[in-house]
């Protein structure tokens, strides 16, 4: 495409949408820059899914704005939809066409010339190492071999967004692995990428910046290391503890003190601690050796994207389909940065 793209692929200010009485989304505001990969974490049903349709055009908000590659996702759909490609959580291709049938069948219905959807053809499948398959029926293909080629349909008509929702979902280590090399070769072709994902690590090492969602808001954006630094700034610590002798005492003990943020028993007689406040490590050890604890080894972890998660979103389980709160374990966690929104 010849024309001038924005500096900002995508835009988005108060973006909301609400079905019947139940919100969904919001007042959602975020940018992603040309190039970038932009990564959407949030508990099911925290509205990731409804953003990425309604920036594809296929809902309608009910308040807000938004443009993908400079044009208004609710005046321009036509334009928005020449710009982006479309990954689906569901893999949209047809089982008794080979690879190659597939993509000319959607190729035309993006209105490539037929020289040039065979050309785009020859490109994508060889770039996702599926060369070889092309005249093979895709219902004999595994889960990882069609999303190679679902992929390779939504970029036919090179598009300047590529959505991706839960790209790698089922898929075997080396098809994901395959997969996120990819995604970051499109990032350095200065195509934009806008990602959905539960793998907090695929988040992490992709991502350029990464918005949290939860209960239909966005509660922090930030790059992956920022965000991290939020959860181990200061005094605060991430600690794994070996405790030969622990008991429920013990652990409840724990829970009880202000210079705990959480405890979780990872495993038997292995506890994960996120402390607070000055000298907590020191505190927790005496606590334990207080109570006759034997401790056994203890190591202090850099936080990492799960940590942030649940630092943001708490640990509650959540009933979807109402948005209740279906167990109150979790923790309401302050804002701390200053990109949070």
């Amino acid at each position: 495409m010849n024309e001038k793209l924005p500096m900002n692929m995508i835009e988005v200010q108060g973006l909301t949408k609400l079905f019947g009485q139940f919100t969904a989304v919001d007042h959602v505001s975020f940018q992603v820059k040309k190039g970038e990969i932009f990564g959407f974490l949030g508990p099911n049903g925290a509205g990731k899914t409804t953003v990425m349709r309604m920036l594809c055009t296929l809902l309608r908000p009910t308040e807000g704005s938004a443009s993908v590659a400079g044009f208004d996702i609710r005046k321009q759909p036509g334009r928005v939809r020449e710009h982006i490609g479309l990954v689906a959580e569901k893999i949209i291709l047809y089982d008794q066409l080979t690879a190659a049938e597939n993509l000319t069948l959607f190729g035309r219905l993006n209105n490539l010339p037929e020289k040039e959807i065979g050309q785009e053809i020859d490109k994508w499948l060889g770039r996702l190492h599926m060369e070889r398959w092309r005249n093979n029926q895709v219902g004999t293909f595994s889960t990882g071999m069609k999303q190679r080629i679902n992929i390779a349909r939504a970029l036919l008509h090179h598009p300047d967004v590529l959505v991706l929702d839960e790209p790698t979902l089922g898929l075997d280590p080396q098809t994901t692995r395959a997969i996120h090399e990819f995604i970051s070769e499109l990032s350095q072709e200065e195509i934009t990428v806008l990602l959905t994902t539960h793998d907090m690590n695929e988040a992490d090492s992709l991502s350029h910046e990464i918005a949290i969602i939860d209960q239909a808001r966005i509660v922090a954006i930030d790059t992956p290391r920022n965000l991290k630094r939020l959860v181990s700034d200061g005094d605060n610590r991430v600690m794994d503890i070996e405790v030969a002798n622990l008991s429920e005492a013990m652990l409840s003990s724990l829970k009880k003190m202000d210079i705990i943020a959480s405890v979780v028993e990872t495993e038997p007689y292995s506890l994960r601690i996120r402390t607070k406040g000055e000298n907590a490590a020191g505190a927790i050890v005496g606590a334990i050796a207080s109570q006759g604890g034997q401790i056994r080894a203890i190591n202090t972890m850099e936080p990492n994207l799960e940590d942030v998660f649940l630092h943001f979103t708490g640990r509650e389980m959540r009933d979807v389909s109402t948005g209740k709160v279906a167990s109150t374990q979790g923790r309401t966690w302050r804002k701390r940065s200053s990109r949070v929104r």
